[in-house]
């Protein structure tokens, strides 16, 4: 089992940025896929970003691409997400999530196995 551990979440003004980062312990990191998924104010979980295990091939809800990136320090243990150009339907808890399996990346809740206990992105117009 792992362990997350999620921080940077905070408030900004539309069109801002932040940076969620995190933390891994409990098993060889560089071997998991990691995700970002977020749920908004009466919505269900969604899938945000992906990134394998080596951090080579990334992945983006549409939502997203070209304004969030996902990256990965494995000898930091640690997985990031950079938010930029920030808007208002962006506000939700995100959640880091770790695959269920070595080397197996998915896109859906289901592939991933361990969760974090979420950050709070709150986008003001």
């Amino acid at each position: 089992q792992v362990q997350l551990v999620e921080s940077g979440g905070g408030s900004v003004q539309a069109g801002g940025s932040l940076r969620l980062s995190c933390a891994a312990s409990g098993r060889t990191f560089s071997m998991y896929g990691m995700g970002w998924f977020r749920q908004g104010p009466g919505k269900e979980r969604e899938f945000v970003a992906a990134t394998t295990w080596s951090g080579g091939t990334t992945y983006y809800a549409d939502s997203v691409k070209g304004r969030f990136t996902i990256s990965r320090d494995n000898h930091k243990n640690t997985v990031y997400l950079q938010l930029n150009s920030l808007k208002p339907e962006d506000t939700a808890v995100y959640y880091c999530a770790a695959a269920r399996l070595p080397y197996v990346l998915g896109q859906s809740s289901t592939d991933f196995g361990s969760w974090g206990q979420g950050t709070q992105v709150t986008v003001s117009s």
